[in-house]
Order: structure tokens, then C-alpha cells, then sequence
């Protein structure tokens, strides 16, 4: 077992004092490093997902060419509807789009849980891989989508700013919805105790669309279904959920069990902390397209959001993922005031 040399985020997900916070940045690996840009040309996107060693070469490349605390495992969310049995394709410029989507309950008998050694073996052989090339320099962190997020592309068939046909679907047909959200849960189970096993040390939930639902509607169509995946990792790997957008119920994902919580640039520090509670780690929460703004001004709202999350468990990172045109220096000058900044 090779020793961690940086384990600043397991750290603070596990409550410890540190002298600075850890920093990474949500995709990380990809589309804005000239690097990957050229594996772009070469191989369509699930080859770079299912090639293990390309995924290796592309999760490394942040931590060699912008110095992040942590390596996040280069794959996408929709790897699991794929294992499930549904076609995912991804269009250039526009995104994912799946041809069958799910309408009516009979829809649901195309669909398996899969045995995820079989169907992701791809993403766990990429996690090992990576670890073995990593050599203990950054910890690794695995990820999945939320079942309600999943659900939404399942359904949809594509991506949307409002999902109206994925929620249309849970309202008219609510026992259907439920069997769905059920299915894609006990496969993320199942895939993030995989990716445990392959060598993540963190694991990641990216609720990316349940801030589309109100209070009650995200404690039924999303947070019971994360609660019972991070139930089933908690004890083996730090759990980070990231509901983007659905800060109102912070108290209650504080509440899962989860080491930490990802918050977007929507909420102010002091608030989140306050129904957060003091315990958890807050992940966040810079604005992805202020990075575009010159670096002064970068490094002097990097160093004000650092110093309003000040005095509790805090990982440095955006509020969603970085935006395809931020350049690269702008990346780094994020990641060296964090590393630069002392408590």
C-alpha cells in the first residue's frame, strides 16, 4: 500500500486540522487542457472513458499541469444508464443524447441491474491504474450521478435547462418513477463499491439536476434514494454529495452521513455553514466563469471566498465544472492561492 504523500482532503473530510484547505476543481480532467484537446481528435469520448490508460493519461494530466490536491477519475455519470442497458450517445457540440428513452413502466424491462464487474469493469481498471501511476502523490476520488440526475437523462433522452418530461414522468406516473429511481440506485451502489475496491479514496455523488426540485420534491425524488447509497459507502470510503442547486436542504444531506457537501456560487458561505452545521466539509463555491476574469482579481475573490469559509472544514473548489474556454494559467492561479493561503 503506497503511503499518501498530500492527503490534505482526506483530512478535511475526516474533520482534522490543516495548515491551508486541499483544492481541486469539478472536471478537472478535460476540456479546457490542450493536452486533452489532442486525445479529443484521436478517440471518440466512451474510447477515452473505456481505454483505461487513456482515462489514466487524462486524470493526470490537472495534477502535473495545475497542481491540484486531488486526481478525479476521468468517466462520465451516464456510464451507469449504459451498464443498465440503455444506448447513450454523445453528440459533438450538443451533448448526451439516448435514443430510447424511458416512457411508461413497461420501458423499465430493458433495463437490468448489472453486474458491474462485467459492465464498469473499464472504469474500475482505469481507477487502478491510475492509483498505481499516481504513487501517492494526490488521492483519487471515484464518482456517480445522483438516480434522480440519472433519471432525468433517462427519460429525457437528452440533456434540457428544465427537465419537464423527466418530472412530468415522476408526477403522472410516480410507482414507475420510484422503480426506476430504485433500480439506478442499487446499481450505484454497487458501482461505487467497486470503484472502493479499485482504489478510490473518495467517492463523489453529483446531484447535478436536483436543484430543478423543491424542498419536498428533492427529499422524495432524490435525497432518500443519495441517502441510501451513502449509507452503503459511508463506513468504506469519504462521501462528498454535490446537490447543485438544492442548498435548502443542506441540514438534511449534512444529516446522510456524508464527510462532506459540495455548494454552488448561489449560496453565501455563512449561510451554508450555518444549516450545514459545523462539522461537515463545505466544498466550494467559486463562480466557474469569474476564472475567465483577469488573475489579479482571481487571486483577491479566491483569497475573499477562502477567508468567508475560514475557521471549519472547507475544500477550495468551483461551484460547478470549469468552463471549456478558462485558460490554463487562470486554473493555476485558482490552485496556487489556495495553496499559497495559511489558516
Amino acid at each position: 500500500m503506497t503511503t499518501l504523500r498530500n492527503d490534505l482532503l482526506l483530512r478535511t473530510l475526516r474533520g482534522e486540522k490543516t495548515e491551508r484547505p486541499p483544492v481541486w476543481m469539478m472536471r478537472q480532467a478535460g476540456r479546457y487542457l490542450p493536452d486533452y484537446m489532442k486525445l479529443k481528435e484521436k478517440y471518440t469520448f466512451f474510447e477515452r472513458c473505456q481505454t483505461p490508460e487513456l482515462a489514466t493519461e487524462i486524470t493526470i494530466q490537472p495534477v502535473e499541469q495545475v497542481g491540484v490536491d486531488a486526481a478525479i477519475i476521468f468517466s462520465d455519470i451516464l456510464v451507469v444508464p449504459q451498464a443498465m442497458g440503455m444506448e447513450v450517445q454523445m453528440v459533438e457540440g450538443k451533448g448526451p443524447f439516448l435514443p430510447d428513452p424511458i416512457k411508461k413502466a413497461g420501458d423499465l424491462n430493458k433495463l437490468v441491474v448489472p453486474d458491474v464487474e462485467e459492465r464498469l469493469g473499464y472504469v474500475f481498471d482505469a481507477l487502478r491504474l491510475t492509483k498505481k501511476t499516481l504513487d501517492g502523490r494526490v488521492p483519487l476520488i471515484g464518482f456517480a450521478g445522483s438516480p434522480w440526475t440519472l433519471l432525468c437523462y433517462m427519460v429525457q433522452g437528452k440533456g434540457s435547462k428544465t427537465f419537464d418530461e423527466a418530472k412530468a414522468f415522476c408526477y403522472t406516473q410516480p410507482e414507475t418513477a420510484h422503480r426506476l429511481l430504485q433500480l439506478i440506485t442499487d446499481t450505484t451502489i454497487a458501482y461505487l463499491k467497486g470503484q472502493v475496491r479499485a482504489g478510490a479514496d473518495v467517492v463523489q455523488i453529483f446531484d447535478s439536476w436536483g436543484g430543478l426540485l423543491g424542498p419536498d420534491d428533492f427529499e422524495i425524488l432524490s435525497l432518500q434514494y443519495i441517502r441510501q447509497i451513502v449509507a452503503a459507502v459511508k463506513d468504506e470510503v469519504l462521501t462528498i454529495i454535490f446537490a447543485k442547486g438544492a442548498w435548502q436542504s443542506l441540514d438534511a444531506m449534512a444529516a446522510t452521513g456524508a464527510h462532506g457537501l459540495g455548494i454552488d456560487w448561489c449560496i453565501k458561505a455563512s449561510t451554508a455553514r450555518q444549516l450545514a452545521g459545523p462539522h461537515i466539509a463545505l466544498q466550494g463555491n467559486y463562480d466557474p466563469a469569474k476564472l475567465l476574469g483577469p488573475i489579479p482579481v482571481i487571486k483577491k475573490e479566491v483569497k475573499a471566498m477562502l477567508d468567508a469559509f475560514k475557521g471549519y472544514p472547507h475544500i477550495a473548489n468551483l461551484g460547478h465544472g470549469i468552463l471549456p474556454d478558462v485558460p490554463v494559467d487562470h486554473a493555476k492561479a485558482f490552485v496556487e492561492t489556495v495553496k499559497e493561503y495559511k489558516f
